[in-house]
């Protein structure tokens, strides 16, 4: 069924004509039968990690073989990921709302972080590394039915946190939104996207050279689960199918998805041109014009 809805999709001029999609590229079932997928993210070779939260495992995208096979299991229920530049795999943990680091040869498993002024965080979502050290990343309050005696959130509010290098406390980077979700980063390390999928808005941040945030500057009236970015600085937001919008915030079409929910999409492959889209229990593949960023 999901191939004949691609299809329909592929020969039906739904893709907007300023996306930056290949020519003739069609939406591609990649693989199919999880539970629940969420954040990808692609290693420096190019192989594609994401995430089957209700099924407690990381699974892998290999560049060479297109073949998906388990990574890590069980994981945390790990929800978002993103490489390190060294090539390791911080996770959000948020069995025990915690931040991880993995190192991607040995398996083995270090926790960052597991709270906030002594307090358990509300569950680490998505995260971003800044390409000089440390990462930000959102945490939003989702209550889920794996916790114990868990009810309410420990934490007053729903935050961006900043955890610096080598650091082992997070500061708040931001405290003034109501559910951040997604997030993500320019290359140079100087701009920050976060969602607030609780407002439905999307907001821009200067980065200072502290890490600190400048003032928040209204985005795109659009939340999102998930975000990424490609080359040319367009953002990429999710929630049913996919939404790209140019750095000037210019809408500039949608990707649909055959899902109910669309939770995260990032780029991979040998060249990095590839858009790979997390959908409920399938994850898809679309030929992109443009390269992507880790």
């Amino acid at each position: 069924m999901k191939n004949q809805i691609h299809l329909l999709l592929a020969a039906s001029p739904l893709l907007h004509a300023e996306l930056p999609v290949a020519p003739g590229a069609e939406l591609k079932l990649v693989s199919e039968g999880f539970k629940f997928t969420e954040g990808p993210a692609a290693d420096p070779e190019g192989n594609v990690f994401f995430t089957d939260q209700p099924n407690d495992r990381i699974l892998k995208w290999s560049v060479g073989t297109g073949e998906v096979t388990d990574f890590l299991k069980p994981a945390g229920r790990s929800n978002g990921l993103y490489f390190t530049p060294d090539g390791n795999l911080i996770a959000c943990a948020d069995e025990k709302s915690e931040l991880w680091n993995i190192d991607t040869a040995t398996k083995e498993v270090t926790v960052l972080l597991s709270g906030y002024d002594g307090k358990l965080f509300n569950g680490p979502n998505d995260v971003w590394v800044h390409p000089y050290g440390g990462m930000f990343f959102t945490d939003p309050f989702y209550k889920r039915d794996y916790w114990e005696g868990r009810e309410n959130s420990e934490q007053e509010k729903q935050r961006v946190f900043f955890l610096p290098k080598g650091a082992d406390k997070p500061v708040i980077a931001d405290d003034t939104l109501s559910q951040p979700n997604g997030i993500i980063g320019t290359t140079d390390g100087k701009t920050l996207y976060v969602a607030d999928i609780g407002a439905n808005k999307t907001y821009r941040y200067a980065i200072k050279a502290d890490h600190s945030l400048g003032e928040k500057e209204l985005f795109c009236e659009m939340g999102s689960d998930g975000m990424t970015l490609d080359s040319e600085g367009n953002l990429y937001l999710t929630g049913k199918g996919v939404t790209v919008f140019g750095k000037d915030g210019k809408k500039l079409g949608e990707i649909p998805v055959p899902e109910g929910w669309t939770a995260n999409a990032t780029f991979g492959g040998k060249e990095m041109k590839t858009l790979f889209i997390t959908a409920m229990d399938s994850l898809y593949s679309l030929e992109m014009s443009v390269e992507g960023i880790r």
